[in-house]
């Protein structure tokens, strides 16, 4: 007995079940913060339903006297009445506000923390999900969160109650009312395993057909300017319809399981409601219970199917909070990023920056996930005051060593730290707070120069940016816009050219004053005359600045203290004579 026992649990743990209640477990790590309030809430909803029931007793009352059943004062009585409904009403609207304020609330600080434990997610392992399915997961799921933890307790507690108290009342009139509200669960019962296996299936449809159609639309907008030079209008429209046509379906699909199990439920209702009205009336013409007691009755065999079918609806509720919590978990449980040594960071930084910091890697290995092999046994090293490069041809491994560098990856073999004479620290997601990084193509955010500049160093004074401009070369035509550092910039850097853009991003890596610079072709917009004068100026400034620039163009690096070029898995110094050969064979 006891093994049949154990392989039972076992099976339970193991399926949907066992899934559902570990992403319950995950839930409640959210809603113990949240108990006062789920208990406010609750007590509102118990209040509620003492009033209702009251209702009814006053309701019985009323009948009973006008029916001359009863004695008693009619205004009295009615008056009573009229105050507890609109006490009741007073009270939905206090209940009303109460919920949408505390939804809020929970609903903020929920997104605020999954969202600060997202940016703290491994990279690398963030990136195979598309920013769309993030979005969603993080958007929809989040809010699913929320209002199930403000909304799923607080109601099943107060649909128990309103079941119990208005059962007990027909109880005590008259027990003969109580088996009515029990006529529709077998079939209730009956359909709960079905109907679970298919709503956690529909909710898994409908969540991954949300983020697929979020990721679209982000894709799409994102990239308007190249669906209209390419002329792919035509191509997107019938994207969306196509994605359109399959979100129709299977909402339809959805709808007829929804149909015939409200049907079938709904049928079994109305009989139960027939029956005891039937019974009722029985009742009263065998003399047994007044009118009055009769439509209270009535009222509350209402109250008693409608709680159960308040209690049923918890069902896809559950379900859809689980399966939000589990794509949450899904992202929430990768690798996070350490940042434990951001106190040594900071110490190692304010102890050496007089003098500037040196970057070394030594022996390094790097495989993708697929098992591509990018790096094996590479080397290099850079030092203050120096610009160092690193060539080769696209997709050699250049952009992957900078996010190498910076943490983003992490490297199966070899050591990479920094150094200042023999004190040394090893690169961690805490040692990014030492670079400044300008990564290819557009990042400028939307708002003003100042304030991108500002985001890299929030007290840097207007003369501070634009003494970062004049060394990326961009105080040029900033200083021709008739609001200078204070001009806008639209979404992706638009209003100014591919190049402007480059320059403006340059800048705000200067303005950081950090000890290490990371350029990955960050110049690749530049002509090559401003693109020398940049690195020029960034070499001449007194700031004790390492500076690692990443590129396939050959003009600047005779300015170079050194070249790497990355040949069979390592990065190879090259002599002068291997780049004056890449110079004049560019």
């Amino acid at each position: 007995m006891k093994k049949k026992v154990k392989f039972l649990i076992g099976r339970i743990k193991a399926g949907r079940l066992g899934e559902m209640w570990r992403q319950t477990l995950w839930i409640y790590q959210y809603a113990r913060h949240y108990w006062l309030t789920m208990i406010f809430y609750t007590l509102l909803g118990m209040v509620g339903t003492v009033i209702a029931l009251l209702t009814s007793l006053v309701s019985k009352d009323l009948v009973d006297i006008i029916t001359g059943h009863q004695t008693g004062e009619i205004v009295k009585t009615f008056s009573i009445m009229i105050g507890l409904n609109v006490g009741t009403t007073f009270l939905n609207q206090i209940s009303e506000y109460a919920s949408t304020y505390l939804s809020l609330k929970v609903d903020s600080e929920i997104k605020a923390d999954i969202f600060s434990k997202i940016l703290v997610t491994d990279w690398e392992s963030l990136t195979t999900y598309h920013t769309g399915d993030l979005l969603t997961r993080w958007g929809s799921d989040a809010s699913a969160i929320s209002n199930g933890i403000l909304n799923f307790v607080p109601n099943a507690i107060i649909y128990i109650f309103r079941f119990v108290s208005a059962f007990a009342m027909v109880i005590y009139y008259d027990p003969s009312f109580a088996i009515f509200a029990f006529l529709g669960m077998p079939v209730s019962l009956l359909l709960s395993k079905t109907l679970l296996n298919r709503m956690v299936n529909n909710n898994k449809r409908s969540a991954a057909m949300g983020a697929k159609m979020s990721g679209f639309n982000q894709e799409t907008f994102s990239n308007i300017q190249t669906i209209k030079a390419f002329d792919l209008i035509r191509l997107y429209i019938a994207r969306l319809k196509q994605l359109q046509k399959e979100y129709i379906a299977m909402r339809l699909d959805f709808q007829k399981m929804s149909m015939g199990t409200s049907l079938l439920l709904s049928t079994v209702a109305l009989l139960v409601s027939y029956a005891s009205y039937g019974w009722g009336i029985y009742r009263v013409f065998s003399n047994a219970i007044s009118y009055g007691t009769m439509t209270m009755f009535l009222s509350l065999s209402g109250t008693l199917t409608g709680t159960l079918h308040n209690l049923t609806s918890l069902v896809p509720t559950i379900i859809a909070l689980t399966t939000s919590a589990g794509r949450l978990m899904d992202i929430i449980e990768m690798p996070r990023e350490d940042y434990s040594q951001n106190d040594a960071v900071d110490t190692f930084f304010q102890t050496h920056k007089s003098n500037g910091i040196s970057l070394s890697v030594k022996d390094l290995d790097y495989a993708y996930h697929n098992g591509t092999q990018v790096f094996a046994g590479a080397s290099l090293e850079a030092h203050p005051h120096e610009v160092v490069a690193l060539v080769g041809p696209s997709g050699e491994g250049k952009t992957t060593m900078i996010r190498l560098i910076l943490s983003l990856m992490r490297s199966q073999n070899g050591t990479a730290e920094l150094g200042a004479g023999t004190d040394t620290i090893p690169l961690t997601p805490s040692t990014r707070r030492l670079f400044s990084y300008v990564p290819q193509g557009n990042t400028m955010f939307s708002g003003t120069i100042a304030e991108n500049m500002r985001n890299v160093k929030p007290d840097a004074t207007d003369d501070e940016i634009i003494d970062a401009l004049k060394l990326s070369c961009a105080w040029d035509f900033v200083d021709k816009l008739p609001d200078k550092i204070h001009s806008i910039i639209k979404e992706r850097g638009g209003g100014f050219s591919e190049g402007q853009a480059q320059r403006l991003s340059i800048a705000r890596a200067l303005l950081r004053h950090s000890p290490i610079l990371l350029l990955d072709e960050a110049t690749s917009a530049l002509d090559v005359a401003t693109e020398r004068k940049v690195l020029k100026n960034i070499m001449a400034d007194e700031y004790p600045r390492t500076c690692i620039v990443t590129t396939h163009r050959p003009s600047v690096l005779n300015i170079c203290k050194r070249v790497y070029a990355i040949r069979d898995r390592k990065c190879v110094i090259l002599n002068e004579e291997e780049i004056d050969e890449m110079v004049r064979g560019f």
